[in-house]
């Protein structure tokens, strides 16, 4: 069960309590509404400070915090994250923990076992004992900053989350927040990041109605003409590897299944599939209007309310080696540092890489025991116990080979389904089990903290070789005018396969013989064109010696970019946002024209096709011909796929499905055209061009208007921001209380503006930019940024929303950085007293 059922256990007893109270005019009042709102003025008394620390707040609630020494600065960090955010941090940690079913019940059980078997507490506790003596010191004062906040203040004071909560019963005491509370946030990070695994299970998964060699054309190879990150020397390197065993593939997908379901059982903190990725640009100073590099980020998570980030000031008084940081961007509550953004000397961005960091390993199972290198091993085991509210502990066994957890024991029924259920093969009874290099302990924070101590590309490199996990790509500008670019991360080799197929585990040529070196990671540093594009697109060419990932974007929209930026010259700031801002569907311009090349047979479908030749592939919120093709795509889809793949495994219309369309566009005979529903009938590429047009038409006409020039995409495409807890909980007048939207907007899946959907579901947004920040390193006090949402996490808070409408129009706020421009922005101070 996903996170849509996290809250149905309560959500009928909450609204009924609510609707009482409501009536009552006792609880929901303007005084608990307001009871968890923090104070952002005047004096606090802190007895773990060395010295006072000083928060200056703007006009949105975004805080500058300074202070003497490291640790009170990330203690400081710690109260204001907690002052914001604690009920989305508290959640956070129940997730990562496996303890959700201890505040929603058994309706989030499913995914407590998965999160359990994964085990990302257990490694981050594992990771805390790998930390330096001054990385242990600041991740425990930040714990003891969170502490200091929520000790003196019951649940309601906390949150109006709590306040609802507590209509059904006694009220809630949050445990004390720890530093293994933060480092477990990285492996739920991670895990979104990690798109692979999917990937794989989705290839196995097709082939209970496919063969292999269907399976690989719906996988196609990055796109010949689109450029990668960084060039090559164009020698060979690896070439992709087909599944060692077609038959192995198709005994995969029972158990594989099972490892589905208890994966979709996991909410997307960050969210998962086609959609989620980033844009991150870096332009020299031979291109700007001021001689200086400009940077621009905005990456692509599923939408949420509160916002994933939260933006954030770290500033020691005096800079030196005693106190290094002097940063500034967006930190993730519960995460101390700054995530993205920059130091008074260096500025960076991520855009997630796709490495392939994950393997799944079909294992041979005999009871307790399993094959490998023709002998029997024994399973490690473990007992995890679950507190459910108001129910009775459950606990389950943890079987884990030498490859990691067992994955396809998530579902009751996987093992007795493997005993009874021999295989074509006749090798005996299958499970399903995980490698990942997060599951390795190599503690990521230590990255965070020296990403806000850099000044200059040497200390780039430095922090990016601890990156070890999630593996993204860093850019990179400066006060000097460098850029550049370095892939971090810990990726595998692989003595055998290249990860894109289930493994056999009982092999040991199949084993991972260690990961690229560092100084191996492709890298770029000055680049001669002058510029550096990620968009999650492939990072190196196929001369590269070692194997990064084949399921990377299939390139749209880092080729849309390098057509904004190649022969620019004098680039600004406002450049750059409009870029950010860039709605062309390079997948229209390629199908369009065959779609005009249609005839349709009467004039009133012929009114729809109209509206693409006035339409200049803009995927604006008022365009008719946006809304009308994107309602062809989405239904081409269905007809040409539908009927050869399982359900499960029906387009979503992101990237890689441009690439897949753009593969049998000119072959209209290709077998996909083909309805295979129709016995004796063979379709052909212009009936199933013609078929989606209709079907747009009438759709449209359905839900929108009979007359074409009334279409609006932002009326279908639309944006809700809602809590994944109590916003998701059935009752409406409990998700009022939390949830934003629906908002009208533009952009689209594959697209600069890419604020993605899913075919399989509708047109409504699935990931957006999250956030959008343009570094100028002219000077920083010109730097621009703005998140989806809004700083705060309280709901009707001032803050809770108020960069939303920014947002939507594709406008940024000023950022200021600089004491003056600090102070001059400036609304409230307040002052956390040492004793």
């Amino acid at each position: 069960m996903g996170e849509n059922g996290l809250v149905r256990r309560i959500g009928v007893v909450v609204a009924a309590l609510l609707a009482v109270a409501i009536v009552g005019g006792a609880v929901f009042s303007f005084v608990t509404i307001r009871r968890s709102f923090p104070d952002t003025t005047g004096e606090v008394q802190i007895s773990a400070l060395g010295a006072d620390v000083t928060v200056k707040r703007d006009g949105k609630g975004i805080p500058q915090i300074y202070a003497d020494t490291p640790e009170d600065l990330f203690l400081a960090q710690g109260y204001v994250h907690a002052q914001d955010r604690f009920f989305e941090m508290d959640y956070r940690r129940h997730l990562t923990a496996g303890r959700l079913a201890e505040l929603f019940g058994k309706d989030a059980l499913d995914t407590d076992k998965y999160v359990r078997t994964l085990g990302w507490r257990r490694v981050a506790q594992r990771e805390l004992a790998l930390l330096d003596d001054e990385t242990l010191r600041l991740v425990n004062a930040y714990a003891r900053g969170v502490n200091a906040y929520i000790d003196s203040r019951s649940g309601s004071e906390l949150s109006l989350e709590y306040a609802v909560l507590g209509l059904t019963g006694p009220g809630y005491t949050p445990e004390p927040w720890t530093a293994v509370d933060s480092l477990a946030w990285i492996k739920a990070m991670a895990w979104d990041l990690s798109g692979n695994m999917s990937d794989e299970v989705d290839r196995v998964l097709s082939t209970a109605k496919l063969t292999t060699d269907q399976v690989e054309e719906l996988y196609p190879e990055y796109p010949n003409d689109h450029a990668t990150i960084v060039a090559d020397d164009g020698t060979s390197g690896p070439a992709r590897v087909a599944p060692s065993d077609a038959g192995l593939a198709r005994v995969a997908v029972e158990r594989l299944t099972s490892a589905q379901d208890a994966a979709e059982a996991l909410p997307a903190l960050l969210g998962t599939g086609d959609g989620i990725g980033s844009n991150s640009w870096v332009v020299s100073g031979d291109r700007t209007a001021t001689g200086e590099p400009i940077l621009a980020n905005d990456p692509h998570l599923a939408p949420s309310m509160p916002g994933v980030w939260y933006q954030v000031g770290l500033h020691c008084r005096t800079v030196g080696d005693e106190c290094p940081y002097d940063v500034a961007g967006f930190s993730f509550s519960g995460l101390p540092g700054v995530v993205v953004g920059h130091t008074a000397e260096v500025a960076w961005g991520v855009t997630t890489m796709y490495a392939d960091v994950a393997d799944l390993y079909l294992e041979k199972v005999t009871g307790d025991t399993y094959e490998y290198g023709g002998e029997q091993v024994p399973l490690e085991t473990r007992e995890e116990t679950f507190e459910v509210a108001d129910g009775e502990p459950e606990t389950i066994t943890v079987r884990s080979t030498r490859h990691g957890p067992i994955l396809s024991d998530l579902d009751d029924t996987a093992r007795d389904v493997g005993a009874a259920d021999q295989d074509t093969t006749g090798r005996g009874d299958y499970a399903v089990a995980l490698r990942w290099t997060a599951l390795d302990p190599k503690p990521t924070i230590k990255a965070v903290f020296a990403l806000g101590r850099m000044q200059d590309w040497d200390d780039f490199r430095a922090a990016a070789k601890l990156f070890t996990v999630p593996s993204q790509n860093l850019v990179y500008a400066d006060v000097e005018g460098n850029i550049g670019y370095q892939a971090p991360g810990t990726i595998p080799i692989r003595a055998k396969g290249d990860g894109r197929w289930p493994a056999p585990g009982w092999d040991p040529a199949y084993e991972w013989t260690g990961s690229v070196p560092f100084d191996e990671l492709p890298s770029v540093y000055n680049p001669d064109e002058g510029f550096v594009v990620t968009a999650n697109n492939k990072v190196i060419g196929d001369g590269y010696r070692h194997e990064l990932g084949a399921d990377t974007s299939a390139g749209y929209r880092s080729e849309r970019l390098r057509d904004l930026l190649e022969g620019a010259g004098d680039l600004t700031v406002e450049d750059m946002s409009r870029i950010q801002n860039d709605t062309y569907n390079a997948n229209a311009a390629r199908l369009v024209p065959r779609l005009l090349d249609v005839a349709l047979e009467s004039s009133y479908y012929r009114q729809g096709q109209a509206t693409l030749e006035r339409w200049d592939l803009m995927q604006d919120a008022d365009s008719p011909g946006a809304a009308y093709f994107n309602a062809v795509w989405r239904n081409l889809l269905a007809r040409t796929f539908h009927d050869e793949l399982p359900k499960d495994q029906w387009p979503d219309g992101g990237e890689r499905w441009y690439s897949v369309l753009d593969t049998i566009l000119d072959r209209p005979g290709n077998h996909w055209w083909d309805d295979v529903t129709t016995p004796g009938v063979r379709e052909s590429r212009d009936e199933i061009l013609a078929g989606a047009m209709r079907d747009a038409r009438d759709e449209l006409t359905m839900i929108q208007s009979r007359s074409p020039g009334e279409w609006r995409w932002g009326t279908m495409h639309t944006l809700e921001l809602v809590n994944p807890t109590l916003g998701t909980s059935g009752p409406s007048i409990v998700e009022s209380l939390f949830n934003r939207g629906p908002y009208r907007i533009g952009g689209g899946g594959g697209i600069v503006d890419a604020t993605s959907w899913d075919a399989r579901e509708g047109y409504e947004v699935t990931a957006a930019p999250s956030m959008r920040m343009i570094v100028d390193l002219d000077d920083l006090d010109r730097s621009r940024w703005i998140q989806l949402a809004g700083n705060s996490g309280h709901a009707f808070h001032d803050h809770y929303v108020d960069q939303q409408e920014t947002w939507a129009k594709g406008e940024t706020l000023p950022w200021a950085f600089g004491e003056d421009a600090v102070d001059d922005a400036t609304d409230d101070t307040l002052t956390l007293v040492a004793p």
